[in-house]
């Protein structure tokens, strides 16, 4: 998932070992499965050979869109990002980013005059369809650029 979701993600096979706690073996038969496919493509970086989803295949924006709505990113965005009005981009930061199971989401929403009391209830009808918590963070957009440095796995799911 993590690679469908966040395209620039790449990794390679023992980081995925220590990820996922699997062994190398099965973990290069996927990826070789995958690559076979078109679904990833690879290349090499010092001695590694590092994943990436192959956003040119004819699957990926469905495979993209699957991912998503599994992970609940759909009903945040529809259902809380798009009511507010004000919002000019919505990040995902954190495991989620990454493509990893979560039991919590966290954003970040850009923009001006957000009415808080507005977004934590919108957040309370988001988190009881997904069954995931969902934390929040606003920003004005001055500080956007210099608050994602800190998050460079950030995703953005969302913009005005």
């Amino acid at each position: 998932m993590r690679f469908f979701l966040n395209s620039s993600e790449r990794s390679y096979l023992r980081g995925l070992e220590a990820e996922f706690g699997e062994s190398t073996n099965a973990i290069r038969l996927e990826l070789n499965r995958f690559e076979a496919a078109g679904l990833l493509v690879s290349d090499m970086e010092k001695n590694r050979k590092m994943y990436q989803a192959n956003q040119q295949h004819p699957l990926f924006d469905d495979i993209n869109s699957i991912v998503k709505k599994s992970m609940g990113l759909d009903h945040l965005v529809d259902h809380v990002v798009r009511k507010l009005g004000n919002v000019k981009r919505a990040y995902i930061t954190g495991n989620t980013a990454k493509g990893l199971k979560d039991n919590e989401i966290n954003c970040i929403l850009v923009g001006e005059n957000i009415d808080e009391n507005y977004l934590k209830s919108l957040i309370n009808k988001a988190e009881k369809l997904i069954k995931r918590t969902i934390q929040c963070l606003v920003l004005p957009p001055t500080k956007e650029k210099e608050y994602l440095v800190e998050f460079p796995e950030a995703l953005l799911v969302w913009k005005s």
